[in-house]
């Protein structure tokens, strides 16, 4: 059964999407939904923390990933974004015990980076 066709109308709870799959559009598993964050005062997701690397969830490094390039498929039962496994290797991210400040700068790095336009 699907995330998606367990939950109301287009709401999901934050814990249903945590753990869920991250596929590129070749198939192939890139990680996992290890949180995301949302902003404040708008309520708006900013970023899905995809967790990738290590070895049973340790030494796993973190990828901010902009939310707007995700798009759930529920065939797959996960997010698909439209990247090569290859990008990753260079792309913004940081341990588990090293969150970074996610200021404007931070922000417009990391968006830059997967070509979407920095929001706020």
């Amino acid at each position: 059964m699907s995330v998606f066709t367990t939950e109301s109308h287009d709401l999901i709870a934050s814990d249903r999407v945590e753990g869920t799959a991250v596929y590129n559009r070749q198939g192939e598993h890139l990680g996992k939904i290890d949180n995301f964050m949302v902003e404040k005062r708008s309520g708006q997701v900013r970023y899905a923390v995809l967790s990738f690397g290590g070895f049973l969830g340790i030494g796993n490094d973190h990828y901010p990933l902009p939310w707007s390039i995700l798009t759930y498929d529920t065939d797959k039962g996960g997010y698909v974004i439209d990247l090569d496994k290859d990008v990753l290797d260079n792309a913004p991210r940081y341990a588990a015990d090293a969150r970074p400040d996610y200021d404007d700068t931070y922000g417009r790095n990391v968006y830059q980076y997967y070509g979407v336009v920095y929001p706020w």
